[in-house]
């Protein structure tokens, strides 16, 4: 094409250029199978496209207009020749010397699927195929020094599209530039929509109330999977919460955590449908502080969110190797901190690949307010910690661990938990002055206070055992102590001495113990008196017992005997009798078995107190 030219005939060239791009398109449509002699007419049509741009550029370098002066018509060609540039039938793209978007075509924005005033301002080559990324500026190098025009294929990838393309680059002269500028016109080959139909993204109000349902949608799910009761009690709140954005909102998901002040990589997840495992191995090695932009915000506080990498260093680089980002195909990058009260706790990293749509401010917002839920998550967690490690601690004052052996006996306990994380009830076995104690009670309350008051007593039989030779008088000595204490509590309470085959029982408003016959028989001990506590000079019921080979004598908690069916009625000491009965010659620890499976059965497996059960058996 000549470079004289008007403008009639450059919008008739255009119009013809329109029509053949169109019968290409439709040629291309009917016959899928011969696509050599379409691809071969439409590179020549993609010369024709490049020498019409650099016409219309001649066009617009003539008579530009003076200041203060009325639009002359040279004014109104070159704005006519703008719209021109606007409406080209081919994609084409202006970049500035150093490979900024300058102006770009609409048939250009609605191939990359974003309108023009989003790319302006970007660089180009973010949108090339990273592995061609570096030949690319080669060649554009090349064609901005040398003048001459150069041919490129490669995948250009943007807002969930993919297109491998022909591009065809040129350097040019614009009106009013200092510099030169660089022409781009681009012949998609094949494309392909992962997810959004062509077309410019939808900006419409319903897309928008649409894509914030569905942030909040996230943003609930993830508040229901921290608040859940595993979260709390496992190590494993970050894991879940990087697992679920994985799944809706990411290709990869890193989170490092700071434990003892030195962060640490906690999590790695890559995409579930690449083979990326060595990766994720490496990328788990690798340290937090090694990657600037993870370091930037665990000491700043605050995310950041990379739409279009321009820099791929940020998450640093493969050991001996190139940034991490390239090797991950990362296009957009969003880092928030897990906020704490004195700093960040840690940091979660998302990253997408070129298929997708990139990260926008708006999932900034979003991922920022996960970071603060999760962060209030890792805190009640360090929480819930403290304090079941204070329960057990307490726990275990008020129940043992194991029982010992006591000569000539069998002994076996069962303990189950009720609806408080502490409990108040307590048993124990232990040796005492020619022969072994035992006890068992519980406060009437729940909570620290009634396990703290249950482990007071547990303890004080084990101390006054060493001087008393009754556990009578001990439990009166106990009582002494509670009553001067007047904290509100009472503790009901059995403890019996074993002397040979001798057993001195004394209750403080205690159940009596059942005592299991070799013949099938089942009576009970009178129990009784009042619990410790009430008043100074209460009254401790006492009892001796002397046992014989295959009698069994099971102590008991409240909780067992007042556990109810779904008609509301209670267990009962009937019923615990009937129970007892079938296990003649059983073993302690098949008696205490066969009681709470029954127990179990009869309440549909809901316990509301704490149930104890305690068997002793001579030998």
């Amino acid at each position: 094409m000549t470079d004289a030219i008007g403008l009639q005939a450059l919008e008739q060239a255009l119009n013809a250029l329109t029509t053949r791009v169109s019968s290409l398109r439709e040629a291309r449509s009917a016959y899928p199978a011969d696509p050599r002699s379409t691809l071969d007419a439409a590179l020549a049509e993609l010369d024709t496209a490049r020498e019409l741009l650099e016409a219309s550029l001649r066009e617009l370098r003539k008579a530009p207009k003076r200041s203060g002066e009325r639009e002359s018509g040279s004014q109104r060609e070159l704005k006519l020749l703008r719209q021109v540039f606007r409406t080209f039938p081919v994609p084409v793209v202006v970049l500035d010397a150093s490979g900024v978007v300058r102006r770009i075509s609409a048939e250009t924005s609605q191939m990359l699927g974003s309108p023009a005033g989003y790319l302006i301002g970007r660089s180009f080559p973010l949108l090339v195929d990273v592995s061609r990324r570096a030949a690319f500026r080669s060649h554009l190098t090349a064609v901005q020094q040398g003048g001459q025009t150069a041919t490129f294929q490669t995948r250009l990838a943007h807002q969930g599209r993919a297109h491998t393309v022909q591009l065809a680059v040129t350097r040019l002269t614009m009106p009013g530039e200092p510099q030169e500028m660089t022409a781009i016109v681009i012949l998609p080959l094949e494309a392909q929509v992962a997810g959004a139909p062509r077309g410019p993204v939808d900006r419409s109000d319903a897309s928008l109330v649409m894509a914030a349902a569905r942030r909040q949608e996230l943003l609930s799910t993830m508040t229901r999977l921290l608040l859940d009761e595993e979260s709390l009690r496992q190590p494993v709140t970050v894991t879940r919460a990087a697992r679920l954005l994985a799944a809706e909102s990411a290709d990869w998901v890193i989170a490092d955590v700071v434990r003892d002040g030195v962060p640490r990589r906690a999590c790695v997840l890559g995409p579930s449908n690449k083979p990326v495992t060595e990766l994720v191995r490496l990328i788990e090695g690798m340290s937090p502080l090694a990657a600037p932009a993870v370091a930037h915000v665990l000491t700043g506080g605050s995310g950041v969110v990379h739409e279009m990498l321009e820099e791929e260093t940020l998450l640093g680089e493969v050991p001996g190797g190139p940034p991490l980002l390239r090797v991950m195909g990362a296009a957009s990058l969003l880092i928030v901190p897990i906020q704490g009260e004195a700093g960040a706790l840690g940091a979660l990293t998302l990253v997408r690949l070129r298929d997708r749509e990139p990260f926008s401010l708006a999932d900034l917002g979003l991922m920022e307010e996960i970071g603060v839920h999760l962060g209030l998550a890792l805190r009640a967690r360090r929480s819930f910690q403290t304090r079941s490690q204070a329960a057990d601690a307490l726990r275990t004052s008020v129940v043992p661990r194991s029982l010992p052996d006591i000569p000539g006996f069998e002994a076996a306990a069962i303990y189950h938990a009720g609806s408080s994380p502490v409990g108040a009830e307590f048993y124990d076995v232990f040796p005492v002055r020619d022969g072994w104690g035992f006890a068992l009670g519980g406060a009437a309350g729940k909570g620290e206070e009634a396990a703290s008051v249950s482990a007071m007593v547990r303890n004080g039989l084990r101390v006054l055992s060493v001087w008393e030779s009754d556990p009578g008088e001990a439990l009166r000595k106990l009582n002494h102590a509670l009553t001067a204490q007047n904290s509100g509590l009472f503790v009901m309470a059995v403890a019996g001495f074993v002397r040979a085959r001798k057993i001195r029982l004394a209750s403080a408003g205690h159940h009596p113990a059942a005592l299991l016959q070799p013949d099938g028989g089942v009576r009970f001990t009178a129990g009784g008196g009042v619990p410790l506590g009430i008043a100074s000079e209460a009254e401790m019921f006492s009892e001796e017992l002397t046992l014989t080979p295959g009698q069994t004598l099971v102590f008991y908690s409240d909780g067992l005997i007042a556990s109810q069916n779904e008609q509301g009625e209670p267990y009962g000491e009937n019923r615990l009798a009937d129970v007892l009965a079938r296990c003649v010659a059983q073993s302690p620890a098949t008696v205490v078995k066969t009681v709470e499976e029954d127990r179990h059965a009869f309440s549909g497996g809901r316990v509301w107190d704490e149930i104890v059960i305690l068997a002793l058996r001579v030998v």
